[in-house]
């Protein structure tokens, strides 16, 4: 079928560059039949000169409106990610907030401090949430369209962050932390369908020759929402400082607040989401195949009236005939199978070690000043401090990695930044882990500029591309499936690293474990390195190019 686009009325031209006719002919299509038929010239050269203007002002208009649509897409996006990042990384500073209102009369070292369980089940819930939302949102996204489950994924987030802001103990035994970690789980829920269906939805929109830049930068608003949370708690916090001081009760409406205006990006784009449409890929796909034969039908009892019985064998084409095969016989062949473990491998390794070495953060914020005592100082004056801290060690290598992620991807291509990121981390942390307590002792500045590089080359390396590849390299029938696991592997990889490695950081003393975990991350970014030679590199290749489409039929 042959797509044209209207440029005046009762006329048409070809938008295909290689549509061709006789010179100062007008084609319209046949309104019934969709078939391209010629009309009779223009009367003159006036004629034909007007015409051809209407299709270049029609051309530059339809390209606008491309542009804007496309606009819109990544902007939904992205904020959809910075939203994502702010939920999930403002829990660290809540936490803080919580021991003052809920432990402020404890005594000792746990006053002001929430116990070890309730700190890890509240921080923990978002990624147990994800990890389901991922699975179950990126299916059905392949089953009933990215878009409907891409809308439905953030009105999730919408309610559950707000119901989040209004936890409070019920009864006996299910206390304020049960609440807000069952609502935080639900709240993971909706974000883990963002993951799969983000990279989906710009993956098919794409070109070839910018894909990985915008799959990337849309992911990179993941490093401003991890700098929000902060900016957004600092400046709740010198709105009620005052009153802080005077009654730390207070902070049981800051850190409300702080939760709630998480909602607030969601809320201002769910209305595009609920606009967007599916891509011609995936519509391709949910035909009805009876259409599609009728169609096929009616134009073969036109080419057998034309006499063109020799086209009849290219019109039913055999992959129309064949039967596609299900998720989990594509997936039975090892040449498929592998680049899934490859990619869910590479993203479980990453995490374990994108959240276990936050395990450090409290050591870089302390050495730069802005960590403070919680026994004496002031609750307003401990939080504020430790907010700066947070954006300075961000500003440091997080961010920055984003970007030069975005702006290198398409040059270098995503498996060699991969691999050169799981490399020079392999390297960093075998060096963190072995002389972990000799850099300390001797320059705290090196332990500073280490930790800031290994977070650079987190960012610029495998945390961009482990998100980037599994939204090329799978068919378009099993894309959002196949990424859903392949993040959901990623999100097992931080329940390890925040409900395991994090309870192991103590044994022998405060911060004594710390090495050997260093040189645990260390090995699972080799095996990071290793499993990336599973993926193929899709830099440049249209999305059919990478998987056959042969190849997904019986």
């Amino acid at each position: 079928m042959s797509h044209i686009p209207e440029i005046a009325e009762g006329y048409w031209m070809p938008r295909d560059e290689n549509a061709s006719a006789s010179p100062g002919t007008v084609l319209v299509p046949d309104t019934k039949e969709e078939e391209i038929v010629e009309t009779q010239q223009p009367e003159n050269e006036a004629d034909h000169d007007f015409l051809q203007r209407q299709y270049e002002l029609a051309q530059l208009d339809r390209a606008s409106r491309l542009r804007w649509e496309m606009i819109k897409k990544l902007t939904v996006c992205g904020v959809a990610f910075l939203n994502d990042a702010y939920d999930m990384f403002a829990i660290n500073i809540v936490a803080m907030m919580l021991g003052f209102v809920y432990y402020n009369d404890a005594e000792g070292s746990a006053k002001n401090t929430v116990p070890k369980k309730w700190d890890t089940l509240i921080k923990i819930a978002v990624q147990i949430g994800c990890l389901l939302g991922q699975l179950v949102l990126g299916r059905l996204g392949d089953k009933i369209g990215r878009t409907t489950v891409y809308a439905a994924s953030l009105m999730i987030a919408i309610i559950t962050t707000v119901a989040s802001a209004f936890s409070s103990s019920m009864v006996k035994g299910i206390n304020v932390f049960v609440v807000l970690f069952i609502w935080r789980v639900l709240l993971g829920f909706g974000i883990g369908g963002d993951y799969p269906l983000t990279a989906t939805i710009v993956s098919e929109y794409a070109s070839v020759h910018n894909r990985g830049k915008l799959m990337a930068s849309v992911f990179a608003f993941q490093g401003f929402g991890n700098v929000l949370a902060p900016i957004v708690s600092l400046i709740v916090m010198a709105c009620f400082k005052s009153s802080i001081d005077g009654d730390v009760l207070y902070l049981d409406y800051v850190w409300r607040i702080i939760i709630g205006v998480g909602c607030i990006p969601g809320v201002c784009t769910l209305y595009w989401r609920l606009c967007m449409t599916d891509s011609d890929r995936f519509q391709h796909l949910e035909q009805p195949q009876n259409n599609g034969l009728s169609a096929q039908s009616t134009r073969s009892e036109k080419l057998l009236t034309a006499g063109r019985e020799d086209s009849i064998d290219a019109l039913y084409g055999q992959a129309d005939m064949r039967q596609p095969k299900s998720f989990g016989r594509y997936f039975a062949e090892w040449k498929h199978l592998k680049v899934l473990l490859g990619t869910s491998i590479a993203w479980f390794a990453l995490d374990v070690a994108f959240y276990g070495i936050n395990l450090n953060s409290a050591i870089v914020i302390s050495a730069i000043g802005f960590s403070g005592d919680i026994g004496t100082d002031k609750p307003s004056s401990f939080i504020i401090r430790n907010c700066v801290g947070n954006i300075i060690i961000n500003l440091l290598g997080s961010v920055p990695g984003y970007w030069i992620s975005v702006f290198t991807i398409e040059r270098f291509g995503r498996k060699r930044i991969q691999l050169m990121g799981f490399a020079l981390l392999t390297v960093l942390y075998l060096v963190l882990g072995f002389a972990y307590h000799q850099i300390l002792a001797k320059s705290t500045g090196a332990f500073i500029f280490l930790f800031s590089v290994a977070q650079l080359f987190q960012n610029f390396g495998p945390n961009v591309t482990t998100f980037v590849i599994p939204g090329e390299v799978f068919p378009t029938r099993f894309r959002a499936t196949a990424h859903g696991i392949s993040a959901a592997a990623g999100k097992l990889g931080a329940i390890v690293a925040q409900g395991g490695f994090l309870q192991l950081a103590n044994i022998g003393g405060k911060s004594a474990f710390i090495d050997r975990l260093l040189q645990i991350f260390a090995m699972f970014m080799l095996i990071g390195f290793a499993v990336t030679f599973w993926i193929p590199e899709s830099k440049g290749k249209a999305l059919e190019d990478i998987c056959n489409p042969d190849e997904e039929y019986t």
